[in-house]
């Protein structure tokens, strides 16, 4: 199949563009058996070639998506390998359609950014493969991103949503279709495509998206708490379904972390704790979703519940997860945040010093170093740092005398490329530590 792979993918994407629902959820269970079954590397070639500059905003939409579920199940390190015929083509691509005029091809572009992103590798890739002249610009949505998530799905723009053909009876709503019809009309797809064996159809995984972000999304805030319920219980017992739709489940559990309610805000939080324990490293996909959520806020909140719970939750990410995978993140909120949380995350960001730098001695000089020289060039003239009551400058303190252990004189040698007032900084800091 490999081999006929980029012409079926071309002729199957072409489709995708057809106003009749039966055929672009065909369309969908073909795309999606490919995914599953066929050579990742071949299949990626053929969704670029046959749908990435597409003059059909939906056919584009379409290629986003399944590329975008591709390269969540390749992985992000080997994407971002460095391979000419892989890292080369995928990189352009992805920023193109993160910038695309297309609302759902843009949404999963730029899901695949943030997936992306949070790899150690992807900074260096970015300006390897990305010309100059787009680099800002790609950074910028990285960086928002980081800063305040991905968002809601948006909803697909073609009019004819909801609705599919069924032999000799015209159009009907989906959504009136009994069980009986839906396990048929899925068993003929299966049986069509070839795929009886696939674990976990589109339609499987689109059923339970939707029932999972409709429970967190109630307008009943006990049903919000049952859906928050419900995914902690699918975390444990079902977790690759769980995991096989991680972002639009994540996106609708964030708001959740996010909401005004503070009773269910309180239990997200707390349930996000066992989420973490429960799925570990699968969840370093969506940490860029995750931390904003988790930080923003609630680290500044007066109610000391859910102060503690967002410090748990931190505790929970940080036990679980490669701590690589936090590193950015908590470098650009211990940046932009303010008060407390501001001093909560240096001081995070100082035991994470600790544990990586050991083996990762250039990705921390790389993303932590910029922290201190902004933390060093936001203090007064008379070189002491904002802060209330010194928090800020006891935090800063752990983070320099972390530093200090780990790269010795070596600090004293990066920091005199900076300016006057970072370096002064810096020394009155280091003779209060030494």
């Amino acid at each position: 199949m490999d081999q006929e792979l980029e012409g079926t993918v071309k002729a199957l994407l072409q489709k995708a563009g057809e106003s009749n629902t039966f055929i672009r959820q065909d369309v969908d269970a073909a795309l999606d058996c490919m995914v599953q079954h066929c050579t990742p590397t071949r299949c990626i070639g053929a969704l670029l070639t046959g749908g990435i500059s597409h003059l059909n905003p939906v056919v584009r939409k379409c290629t986003a998506q399944h590329l975008a579920n591709l390269l969540e199940k390749v992985g992000a390190a080997r994407l971002l390998s460095g391979g000419k015929d892989l890292t080369e083509r995928i990189l352009p691509a992805i920023t193109k359609l993160a910038q695309d005029s297309s609302q759902e091809a843009r949404y999963f572009g730029r899901r695949m950014l943030l997936f992306l992103s949070s790899h150690p590798d992807f900074d260096k890739n970015l300006e390897k493969y990305i010309p100059t002249k787009d680099l800002q610009t790609v950074r910028d949505t990285v960086l928002t991103l980081r800063t305040k998530g991905l968002g809601e799905i948006p909803q697909d723009s073609q009019s004819a949503r909801g609705r599919r053909s069924l032999p000799g009876s015209g159009t009907v709503r989906a959504s009136s279709l009994n069980g009986e019809q839906l396990n048929q009309t899925n068993r003929e797809l299966n049986s069509h495509y070839g795929c009886k064996h696939q674990t976990q159809s589109i339609a499987d995984k689109n059923e339970y998206i939707k029932q999972i972000s409709g429970l967190l999304g109630s307008k009943d805030f006990r049903e919000r708490i049952k859906g928050i319920d419900q995914l902690v219980a699918d975390c444990e017992h079902n977790p690759n379904m769980v995991v096989n739709s991680i972002f639009p489940v994540f996106d609708a559990f964030k708001a959740r972390l996010q909401e005004s309610n503070s009773k269910v805000n309180l239990y997200a939080l707390e349930s996000l704790q066992k989420i973490t324990h429960l799925l570990k490293d699968s969840l370093s996909q969506v940490v860029n979703i995750l931390v904003p959520a988790i930080v923003d806020n609630h680290l500044n909140s007066k109610n000391n519940a859910i102060y503690s719970a967002a410090i748990g939750a931190l505790n929970a990410l940080i036990f679980n997860l490669d701590n690589i995978l936090l590193l950015q993140p908590f470098c650009t909120k211990a940046q932009f945040l303010s008060g407390k949380a501001k001093m909560d995350l240096i001081e995070k960001v100082a035991g994470l010093v600790k544990e990586l730098y050991p083996r990762k001695p250039q990705m921390v000089e790389q993303k932590v170093l910029p922290l201190l020289w902004h933390l060093l060039g936001t203090s007064t003239h008379s070189g002491s740092i904002h802060g209330r009551s010194g928090s800020v400058r006891t935090a800063t303190a752990k983070l320099c005398q972390a530093l200090l252990t780990q790269m010795g004189s070596s600090l004293n040698e990066f920091a005199a490329s900076q300016p006057t007032n970072v370096q002064k900084g810096l020394n009155e800091l280091l003779k209060t530590i030494k």
